[in-house]
């Protein structure tokens, strides 16, 4: 999952540590998040959300995999 963390962040002039600190995670979840390196569980997602005003769907950006599970017909 891809997301726009440090754009926002940028944009805002924040650092990670100060990001970190305003949502209660720490520089090093930043980081992780914002190199697709952890997924956020969806009560993070919505606090980094709420935080730059936006909804989880602008913040992040879901990519559908492709299924597993194939259809067959009769």
């Amino acid at each position: 999952m891809k997301n726009r963390i440090e754009e926002l962040r940028n944009r805002k002039g924040l650092r990670q540590e100060e990001l970190g600190r305003e949502l209660g995670v720490s520089r090093q979840t930043i980081s992780s998040l914002e190199n697709g390196r952890y997924n956020p569980s969806i009560l993070l997602a919505h606090r980094v959300a709420v935080f730059f005003g936006m909804t989880i769907e602008e913040v992040f950006i879901f990519e559908e995999e492709p299924s597993c599970i194939t259809t067959t017909k009769n």
